[in-house]
């Protein structure tokens, strides 16, 4: 099938992108709706501004489109607004995204999907975290951490490209302060700077951290891609 993805970058909606490649559809674009704050119901902010040359990397066309106002209703409607464009534009015939238990998230993009009779796919749903977080290290996705907010992730996190033994740390941590080892509550954000189905990766040249005693952000000021 030729599906569209909703992109920001980070791992889950990467991962997604090469599960359904490995089943053989078609990805024939990326979508990006980027808020103006991080205070967003469904959408990815830290560095969505990346997902440009993420998506070059990929060979894939990506199409961002800014969040107005954080409201669930006007996230939704802005989805909408995204897949009818899209729709028109490449004749997709399903969208993908990086969901893995949030239902919250899930029952909304299937409303935004339901409207121009897509079919959505989730291939990360139901996953077990620490399976998942394992598999991808094992298959080569580099995954760096670009936000964190959640008790037991200080300052120290932000910028740290996970390998196994970073990932034991976190899983130690996730069960001692009881946060989602996948993040998908938002306690952490995550940017793939390569991965199997990128043809170059992407390198930060420049960046900065901002931290506020409580939650931060690695601000990735300049980056180019580079040949793999």
């Amino acid at each position: 099938m030729r599906l569209a993805s909703l992109f920001s970058g980070g791992k889950d909606s990467t991962f997604s992108i090469f599960k359904m490649k490995e089943l053989g559809h078609d990805v024939v674009c990326l979508i990006t709706i980027q808020p103006k704050t991080d205070d967003s119901l469904l959408f990815h902010y830290p560095n969505s501004g990346m997902t440009k040359q993420l998506g070059e990397a990929m060979g894939i066309p990506s199409f961002r489109f800014t969040l107005k106002k954080t409201s669930k209703e006007e996230e939704v409607t802005s989805l909408e607004r995204a897949i009818t464009k899209i729709k028109s534009i490449y004749h997709i015939q399903g969208l993908v995204h990086g969901g893995i238990s949030s239902v919250f998230q899930k029952d909304n993009f299937q409303r935004a999907c339901s409207m121009q009779d897509l079919t959505i796919f989730t291939p990360l749903w139901g996953i077990e975290p620490f399976r998942y977080m394992t598999d991808l290290i094992d298959k080569k996705f580099c995954i760096k951490i670009v936000g964190v907010s959640t008790m037991g992730l200080d300052q120290n996190w932000l910028g740290v490209t996970l390998d196994k033994r970073s990932l034991h740390q976190l899983e130690f941590l996730s069960k001692k302060y009881g946060f989602n080892l996948t993040f998908e509550g938002g306690e952490a954000e995550t940017l793939i700077v390569d991965c199997p189905i990128f043809n170059k990766r992407l390198e930060i040249n420049d960046a900065r951290i901002h931290w506020d005693g409580q939650r931060g952000i690695f601000e990735i000021l300049e980056a180019s891609l580079v040949c793999k």
